[in-house]
């Protein structure tokens, strides 16, 4: 028997062997699952910014974190947003779609958009799920998704969230880090005028805001629950207590190596799904 390395593709055997038709199957169904995973992969590059991407405002430093699922046709639908509104806030979002492959990376790229252009309007967060479900009922058929999203106002330093069935922000302050109480609400697609809730929580200079998709905390030989936890104590490594914040201060030039640590002390890379990260970290300026 000729074995096989993993991830490796099989060579075709001889012309003279007895098998060669089921070989040549086999070596054409793997190509065409990499060629499948290839045209995936560069189309979620497309969409979205690269594994490591930041954005520093006078107020806050953002970065964040992309990674594919362990294995790489299984690539999915999770997607972060962070943009400065006309009227000088910052929306942020995280969010994911069900399904994986180019169906579903199709399906989070036009969620993305719609949300993107539906907080153009400075509707509430949870107006905006409300809006977004709407969406997913009418266009989206047979299809689920879990989103995020929040405004933070430089000016108050508040910020005001909802989700849809996704996992609550993690805060760290002065070292300690906790997950945000959530506001009801419930995943996109899955019912018709859903409650929407929301909350509000003042930052402060030195604070750290952590949204994710459930990919970070969820796996298969763990509870969800318990990943949240691992998440939480992660955290405080990622924020130390002895942040300076004074209006000269960069917010930290190892804070992507940190955010790279935190993703690694929580799993890693997540063998069945993708994992997005976002996180803001507050300046002392404005």
């Amino acid at each position: 028997m000729v074995g096989l390395v993993d991830g490796a593709q099989p060579s075709l055997p001889p012309a003279d062997d007895p098998v060669p038709e089921s070989w040549r199957q086999l070596h054409d169904v793997r190509a065409r699952a990499a060629e499948r995973a290839h045209a995936a992969a560069g189309l979620r590059d497309a969409v979205l910014p690269g594994p490591a991407s930041s954005n520093d405002l006078p107020y806050a430093g953002i970065a964040v974190r992309s990674v594919p699922a362990g294995d790489a046709t299984g690539l999915g639908g999770d997607w972060h947003e962070a943009v400065q509104l006309p009227d000088g806030r910052l929306f942020l979002a995280v969010g994911d779609v069900s399904g994986h492959g180019e169906p579903a990376i199709d399906k989070m790229t036009r969620l993305r958009r719609a949300l993107l252009g539906l907080s153009m309007t400075g509707a509430s967060p949870g107006l905006l799920l409300a809006q977004l479900n709407a969406l997913v009922l009418d266009g989206f058929a047979d299809t689920t998704a879990t989103v995020v999203c929040g405004h933070f106002d430089p000016a108050t330093r508040r910020l005001s969230w909802a989700q849809a069935g996704h996992p609550a922000p993690i805060l760290v302050r002065h070292g300690a880090a906790r997950q945000l109480a959530a506001p009801a609400g419930v995943v996109l697609g899955a019912t018709a005028n859903p409650p929407y809730g929301m909350a509000e929580v003042g930052l402060a200079p030195g604070d750290l805001l952590l949204m994710f998709t459930d990919g970070l905390v969820e796996r298969r030989d763990r509870d969800i629950g318990e990943g949240v936890s691992l998440a939480v104590r992660a955290a405080e490594e990622v924020a130390p207590e002895d942040v300076a914040v004074d209006a000269g201060t960069d917010p930290g030039a190892d804070f992507g190596a940190k955010l790279d640590r935190f993703v690694e002390a929580v799993g890693g890379p997540n063998p069945e799904d993708d994992v997005c990260l976002l996180a803001m970290r507050l300046t002392g300026r404005t």
